[in-house]
């Protein structure tokens, strides 16, 4: 792929990415709304659980501070839980902070330490679920518990901040990690999809340009031989039964092209050549180019320093071939009756050259200007062969076709 392609691809990529992106944030939006509610119900429920089994207890050993204390610091604690999902540090400190008073705040306070941990960085994580495990331990102190010494229940109270904050980075990795491979999946989708429009677009353009290459050719033969019948009304039997011979001649060699091209297209063999002309894949034949073209009025000469096509690796050999005969070709449409040269050089192991030279026509212009697409799918077909393609005016007033291809020193010949 030229660099061209490549920078195409790679503009098309961000596109593709920041429509994607740009598609989805009303759909994210929605369902992270969503979502905070659930977690906030999720959290919500064992809160306002564990706060209601603290207050029976309180009841069943009579009226007292501790039952003020745990009502109070319960509820609160329990609505702080619903606002941790959107500000989990300082909802859930406040959480926390009302645990040391309030024993039934108790599970609120985990469940806190627990959403920051699965939101938050892993420092400010820690440093959430220590000041819970801070607030456990004076809790204690102030409300023991019984049952056990203080020792153990400071054990279990670090042991449990410290499963629960680990917990929640466990689970804010693994959430990270699905993310990160959600979004390199539809990178991926969006590179695949406009790989296979670039791939699309290359096999189209690959097409048109075969179509051109060998139908052009052909059928402006066809158009020189029709127009001399067309204008030679003194013309001898004989003679309009030779040009009709060409007419046909050449009109079932771009049908055998045509369905040589075909042919490759679709990954069958093609048809064995008729001798003259490029069949896709096969062997060059530029004497027989030029012979066609001499046929049909022109004046070609030729000078192929002891070069052969046939001598160069198929890829280079027909790409040489392809640019010699839409140079004939556009010469006869655009500068008819002027000679032409066809000039091939080059050395082994450094490049081929193949150029074809043509005054310019000195009569009004030709009705077939063309649009270009030939030199632009010549230039193409130089680049993908490893080459390059120049042409224009030349200073003594003439038109010049040249191409430069790599000429490998391993191959053919």
């Amino acid at each position: 792929m030229d660099f061209g392609c490549q920078a195409r691809l790679r503009g098309g990529l961000r596109s593709a990415v920041v429509t994607l992106t740009s598609a989805d944030e009303v759909r994210i939006g929605r369902l992270r709304s969503r979502r905070g509610w659930v977690v906030g119900l999720a959290g919500f429920v064992p809160a306002l659980a564990g706060a209601v089994a603290v207050v029976l207890g309180d009841l069943a050993g009579g009226p007292g501070w501790h039952l003020v204390a745990d009502l109070v610091g319960g509820a609160l604690a329990c609505a702080g839980v619903l606002l941790c999902r959107r500000w989990p540090v300082s909802a859930g400190l406040a959480v926390i902070a009302l645990s040391v008073p309030a024993a039934s705040a108790s599970v609120a306070a985990g469940i806190a330490a627990l959403m920051a941990a699965l939101y938050r960085r892993p420092r400010v994580a820690i440093a959430v679920g220590a000041a819970g495990v801070g607030a456990t331990l004076v809790r204690f102190a102030l409300r023991p518990p019984g049952l056990a010494p203080y020792a153990v229940w400071a054990l279990v109270g670090v042991l449990f901040g410290v499963a629960v904050t680990a917990w929640g980075l466990l689970a804010r990795t693994r959430r990270e990690l699905l993310l990160s491979l959600a979004e390199r999946a539809r990178r991926a989708e969006a590179e695949q999809r406009l790989r296979a429009e670039e791939a699309r677009r290359a096999e189209r353009l690959g097409i048109a340009r075969e179509m051109h290459d060998v139908l052009a050719h052909r059928l402006s033969l066809l158009a020189v031989h029709a127009g001399a019948l067309e204008f030679n009304a003194d013309a001898t039997p004989g003679e309009v039964a030779e040009a009709a011979g060409v007419i046909r001649s050449s009109a079932r060699l771009a049908l055998e092209e045509l369905r040589s091209v075909i042919s490759v297209l679709r990954d069958q063999e093609p048809p064995p050549s008729p001798g003259t002309g490029s069949p896709p894949g096969g062997g060059v034949d530029l004497g027989a180019l030029v012979e066609e073209s001499r046929q049909a009025g022109m004046r070609v000469e030729v000078r192929d320093h002891g070069v052969r096509l046939s001598e160069v690796p198929d890829g280079v050999g027909r790409a040489a071939y392809r640019i010699v005969q839409e140079g004939l070709t556009n010469a006869r449409k655009h500068a008819p009756g002027q000679p032409v040269t066809v000039l091939v050089s080059g050395t082994r192991g450094a490049e081929l050259v193949v150029e074809v030279r043509n005054p310019l026509h000195s009569g009004p212009a030709p009705a077939t200007t063309g649009a270009g697409a030939g030199l632009a799918g010549l230039a193409e077909r130089a680049s993908l062969a490893g080459g390059r393609l120049e042409c224009g005016e030349t200073a003594d007033g003439g038109f010049r076709l040249v191409a430069r291809l790599p000429w490998p020193r391993c191959g053919p010949g």
